[in-house]
């Protein structure tokens, strides 16, 4: 019985931390149960490989190698009452039981004892949020040519809700939305819906980049705040990367996508004489995508110069080379959906 209820879910010690997360995606969870041969050792969590990022430890690293030794189980005998209220303190989203002997004997998941979701239990955040909603969307004509982006439907909804309510569900309800094209619109269809969201409108009235017009709020945006575009969902918990922001004192954080890209043939390299120094076959490159959504601090808005096109990486070299702290926050591959382009959008329809 054990088996079946966390077959998907193990990984053995050996394998590497792009595999569980590749593993994590395709089975959308994120925690795993590490196995050394038939031995349980720990668990695995997404937020444990989302640090070992963050410290620069490779993805091809075994999975053993960053295992935090020092996570709270259960023990045969315990109560079920003691078991809940360990779960409740962690938020844990499963709670292993184990023997005398460390074996791992049951699993107790959240959900097989509460109905709110462990998410809802964390402290919310009432940051402002600043949505990019000013483009013209040429890459999704014909349908752009009719209703602007942030319109077009995800499910039952438009993207511009899908990512309004995904800020509201942490505690963020002020909007900021930059708009131009087809603004009117926008307007229209937001103030008709029965959910009322706080959102004040700017024009931008030139394209001004993917920043640019952010200069606009200049003595009106007091607290760190985020920013995102409207053609992207992303399913982190954003509560995370705010974490992330203040623990390391960023000035700029950039939410970033793992991306990893398979070569289908054997590589060479070569050195002096066109010798040949090594041989990979098949290798796998991964790299950080930008997301299109940032936690940004009040003052960086003064570094944003009025009314000229200015793109958001302008500002983060910006930032850097006045010795601030740009730091990426990074998401698994398959929790980020873009609909930037039509193959993209129809990929993310058929998801949702």
């Amino acid at each position: 019985m054990l088996n079946k209820r966390i077959n998907s879910r193990i990984i053995a010690a050996e394998e590497s931390l792009l595999s569980a997360l590749k593993q994590m995606d395709v089975q959308a969870v994120k925690m795993l149960f590490v196995f050394n041969k038939d031995v349980f050792i720990s668990i695995l969590t997404l937020g444990d490989i989302q640090r070992a990022i963050v410290n620069n430890i490779s993805l091809d690293t075994p999975v053993s190698c960053i295992l935090d030794r020092n996570k709270r189980f259960a023990h045969v005998g315990e109560s079920m009452d003691l078991i809940r209220k360990k779960m409740l303190s962690l938020r844990a989203e499963c709670m292993p039981i184990l023997d005398e002997a460390g074996n791992l004997m049951d699993v107790i998941f959240w959900r097989d004892l509460f109905e709110i979701e462990e998410t809802a239990l964390r402290q919310k955040i009432d940051l402002p949020v600043v949505i990019m909603a000013g483009g013209k969307g040429t890459r999704l004509k014909p349908i752009t040519n009719v209703i602007p982006k942030p319109l077009i439907p995800v499910g039952d909804k438009t993207i511009l809700e899908v990512i309004m309510d995904q800020f509201e569900s942490i505690g963020c309800h002020k909007f900021y939305m930059s708009v131009n094209y087809k603004a009117d619109m926008m307007k229209y269809y937001l103030s008709q819906l029965p959910h009322h969201y706080d959102i004040e409108f700017f024009m931008e009235d030139k394209p001004l980049g993917t920043i640019g017009s952010v200069s606009l709020l200049k003595g009106r945006i007091k607290s760190p705040f985020f920013v995102s575009n409207c053609d992207s969902i992303n399913e982190q918990d954003y509560r995370d990367v705010w974490d992330y922001h203040v623990n390391n004192h960023n000035d700029m954080t950039i939410v970033t996508m793992v991306k990893s890209f398979k070569i289908p043939y054997g590589v060479i390299e070569t050195g002096e004489d066109g010798l040949m120094t090594a041989l990979r076959e098949k290798p796998e490159q991964t790299y950080q995508v930008n997301t299109g959504v940032y936690i940004l601090n009040p003052e960086l808005i003064g570094e944003i110069p009025e009314g000229e096109f200015y793109h958001i990486t302008h500002l983060m070299e910006k930032v850097q080379k006045k010795g601030g702290r740009v730091g990426c926050f990074p998401v698994s591959e398959l929790s980020w959906k873009d609909m930037g382009e039509w193959s993209e959008y129809l990929k993310m329809i058929k998801v949702l």
